[in-house]
């Protein structure tokens, strides 16, 4: 009976350690983070339902690192280099031109999703429509 209890104890041990080595792990893995940078301020909640069709749940999933300029749209470009150094996997610029243009100044290499109301051609955001230099062409009206 003692050979029966020490492998209950051994397999309840490594058990234990195994569901402990994969909590850790867990933990450990981070979220994609998602920059937010906007010369106003967020709707939140359409933020979160937008990124929820795409699969991304805040906390779940993905982070969301919020940069707002509050009107002040001179603080865009300080905002813009704080999420290039947050190193976010992606910077969203929604509104107006302002924001697309401080996150494109800031970067080369992290991909920017803007909607604006204007041409992009002409706000100087892409280079042209048939080849833009960011590949990450979403569809619809405006979106790149």
């Amino acid at each position: 009976m003692s050979i029966l209890l020490r492998r209950r104890e051994f397999i309840a041990t490594l058990g234990g350690a195994a569901a402990w080595s994969l909590a850790a792990r867990a933990q450990q893995m981070a979220l994609p983070v998602i920059g937010y940078l906007s010369a106003g301020s967020p709707e939140q909640s359409q933020i979160n339902l937008t990124l929820a069709e795409v699969g991304f749940v805040e906390g779940k999933n993905a982070a969301i690192e919020f940069r707002l300029a509050h009107l002040d749209i001179d603080r865009l470009p300080e905002l813009a280099a704080d999420l290039v150094r947050r190193r976010v996997a992606v910077i969203v610029a929604p509104g107006n031109a302002a924001a697309a243009l401080a996150a494109k100044a800031a970067t080369t290499t992290i991909p920017i999703v803007f909607d604006i109301g204007g041409d992009p051609v002409e706000t100087g955001l892409v280079a042209s429509l048939n080849r833009p230099e960011r590949r990450h062409w979403r569809g619809g009206e405006n979106h790149y």
